[in-house]
């Protein structure tokens, strides 16, 4: 659990990063961003495997493929629905949508929660279930105070759920399968690249672009990347209330380039902060019984090579 629960902060964090390093990537709109997210993304992804052995995912899937054709299709809805999530997170903010995709995010986790609960039969510590009221008035303030909730809001809260769960019903839910559900995404990333708005002249004319586009598809690559594995290795509870890191490194992101939290902001925030303190804690008391059972151990191991030499 600790390895996802180490790759899970590691996608928080680099998606925070990827949150400040985005404005390097103007003029681009937000269509010809994703288009090359997708474009560099996939070399760096595909190095990463090479470097830790993962490369067998993706001939193996493509072997299911073979034996069961019809595998094909949920290979195609895996992409749509990740890829989509990715589109949706640069197409918000550039088209003031920007509110009703962030409070996707803030339900996203809690959703989460729900399918772990339900579909896994996953119980609920009493730290958790703590953190789990403490955002559940965060993103009900968060409701109360926009009046309404967005087709934007409920695709990003739905989504990505039922993406992750399909994922392991499918035993896709690897580096291999997300491999697959950037290349069968290729062919919209090139029409959005070169067709539909060709931006090679754009970023020729700003070569400032092809660093920022290449810094984008390995800070991709190593966020979405970590985010995918984290989900593999953590119940689906604990993988839904880490998600709250996110959007709390991003408040910090933002506070960092200059924006701030408005008075009827706090209490969104507040209690999703506090959520967050109280797993960190809970993940601290963890380890401390841990080590305490690893020294009492120790020490009977100890008396008792004692008593044995007596």
């Amino acid at each position: 659990m600790y390895k996802g629960i180490a790759l899970s902060v590691l996608a928080s964090v680099v998606f925070g990063v990827l949150y400040i390093f985005t404005p390097f990537l103007q003029p681009l709109d937000s269509e010809q961003t994703f288009a090359w997210r997708m474009l560099a993304t996939l070399p760096f992804l595909t190095a990463f495997m090479w470097w830790s052995g993962d490369l067998k995912h993706i001939s193996s899937i493509f072997k299911r493929v073979l034996r069961q054709p019809s595998f094909l299709i949920w290979l195609l809805i895996s992409s749509l629905l990740c890829t989509t999530q990715l589109w949706l997170f640069l197409w918000g903010p550039i088209n003031g949508r920007g509110l009703e995709v962030s409070l996707g995010y803030f339900l996203l986790p809690l959703v989460m929660v729900l399918f772990g609960c339900v579909l896994y039969k996953e119980k609920l510590s009493s730290f958790q279930m703590a953190a789990v009221a403490l955002a559940v008035l965060g993103v009900g303030h968060e409701i109360w105070r926009i009046g309404s909730i967005a087709w934007e809001t409920v695709y990003v809260a739905l989504a990505y759920p039922i993406y992750f769960f399909m994922r392991r019903k499918f035993a896709t839910d690897h580096l291999g399968g997300f491999w697959w559900d950037l290349f069968l995404i290729l062919p919209v990333a090139f029409y959005l690249g070169f067709i539909y708005s060709n931006s090679l002249p754009l970023i020729f004319s700003h070569y400032h672009l092809i660093l920022a586009v290449l810094g984008l598809g390995f800070l991709s690559a190593l966020g979405l990347g970590s985010y995918i594995l984290a989900s593999r290795y953590l119940p689906f509870v604990i993988f839904g209330l880490l998600s709250y890191l996110e959007p709390v490194l991003l408040a910090f992101a933002s506070m960092a380039l200059g924006e701030r939290v408005e008075s009827g902001e706090w209490l969104t925030y507040i209690p999703i902060w506090l959520a967050v303190f109280v797993l960190v804690v809970e993940g601290i008391l963890h380890l401390l019984r841990q080590r305490k059972q690893q020294l009492a151990l120790k020490k009977n191991l100890e008396n008792y090579k004692d008593r044995l030499q007596s």
